[in-house]
């Protein structure tokens, strides 16, 4: 057994007393982050206008204030791996790297702040990150107390070069050393991502306990099979992760790639939709300097984003699935549900469907329903009046029924 720092091993001792206490993401966490759609380019010589540099965090930044985002909620610009040196300083510090950072993260960090806005930063839990940079491994109260120094508002801390024995230690030791910099620092876990690709049901409990947020599964693609293919794997709810959800834990589908180039508009819809029925964070990773304006119009819809937000906080599930067609339901404060029917088909045109809100596990007699996206009225229903649908190939019927 290897012997862990004497330091370590007092975070472990008191982590049984001690959770994550930062009192954040009492909603869904929103805002912008590069990794999708940036990944690890340092090339800033070929393509300076698309590397990890300072350049690129205050770009997006700027179009999140002047289009709109930051007043939606987008408040968060969050640098993903590859922004330090290769190596620690004499005095085992992360270094961002001076060519590409040149006027330091904590300069980076109050032009956030001037703008009303919020930093947030990477590093891992093993030796290496991801992209092979220095990780936090026994740096960890060091590397916290550096990003609080520097003024970060949020970290995200992957598992890779480490093993899934060390994440019950390695996550909530972080969280000890978060809370004793006494900044409050939204922590976003890659702890179950991990373990889910082995096929095993994470503690999720014990996630909750220490992380605001938490990756469940693999990366997401610029592609509709990827948007699906996460999309289905929360419809199955393994471990009951929908029920460890609530205001400061969320989990966690990954990134928004809405304005990318993998997505039809409908296709668009429906991972707009379903992030705000899974009450996901929401992360865009897209270009904001480049964006349709359709795109955008779907990004800031303040009916999706007020599902999403809703203050109660339930994590929304998978009811039915039938060949290409699911049914979803979320409750809402005040009574209402948010309800969605996904066609995930591709062939032909639209499915036609009869359905009733006693589908949707609905409590109560009557609802007013009305269609999200348009905010056009659709009827008052019963729970078993009947509902004809007409559902476009790879799109979604999404809904407020607000009940009378």
């Amino acid at each position: 057994m290897r012997m862990l720092p004497v330091c370590l091993l007092l975070a472990v001792t008191i982590l049984g007393a001690h959770a994550l206490d930062n009192g954040l993401a009492r909603t869904p966490p929103m805002g912008w982050l590069s990794w999708q759609r940036y990944r690890c380019n340092i090339d800033c010589k070929n393509q300076p206008d698309e590397c990890i540099s300072e350049n690129l965090y205050k770009a997006q930044a700027d179009r999140l204030v002047a289009d709109g985002y930051r007043d939606a909620g987008y408040v968060y610009v969050n640098i993903d791996d590859c922004w330090p040196l290769r190596a620690r300083d004499a005095d085992g510090n992360l270094v961002p790297d001076p060519a590409r950072f040149p006027s330091g993260m904590k300069a980076l960090a109050d032009y956030m702040h001037s703008k009303g806005l919020k930093l947030g930063i990477y590093s891992d839990m093993g030796s290496e990150t991801c992209g092979g940079y220095p990780g936090s491994k026994f740096y960890m109260e060091q590397d916290a107390q550096t990003f609080a120094d520097w003024g970060i508002d949020s970290l995200k801390l992957d598992g890779c070069y480490s093993t899934t024995d060390d994440f019950a230690i390695g996550y909530p030791t972080m969280a000890f050393f978060l809370n004793k910099t006494g900044r409050a620092i939204l922590y976003s876990c890659s702890w179950p991502a991990y373990i889910t690709g082995k096929q095993k049901i994470p503690p999720y409990k014990q996630i909750a306990q220490n992380c605001n947020l938490w990756r469940n599964y693999a990366d997401i693609a610029d592609s509709w099979s990827s948007v699906t293919g996460i999309m289905s794997w929360f419809g199955e709810d393994q471990g009951n992760l929908s029920r460890f959800a609530g205001p400061g834990n969320w989990n966690d589908p990954d990134m928004i790639i809405v304005g990318d180039y993998g997505l039809s508009y409908v296709q668009q819809r429906v991972q707009m939709a379903m992030w705000a029925i899974m009450a996901a964070p929401l992360y865009m990773s897209n270009d904001l300097r480049n964006i349709k304006p359709e795109s955008r119009d779907l990004l800031l819809n303040k009916r999706v984003i007020a599902i999403n937000q809703d203050p109660m906080g339930v994590q929304g599930n998978r009811l039915f699935k039938a060949s290409n067609i699911e049914f979803w339901s979320r409750p809402l404060s005040g009574g209402s549900f948010a309800i969605a029917v996904v066609n995930y088909g591709d062939a032909g045109g639209p499915v036609r469907l009869e359905v009733t809100l006693e589908n949707f596990g609905l409590d109560g007699t009557k609802f007013n329903v009305t269609e999200v996206f348009d905010n056009k009225f659709v009827g008052v229903f019963t729970l078993k009046d009947t509902m004809t649908l007409l559902i476009n190939p790879t799109d979604v019927f999404f809904a407020v029924a607000k009940k009378l």
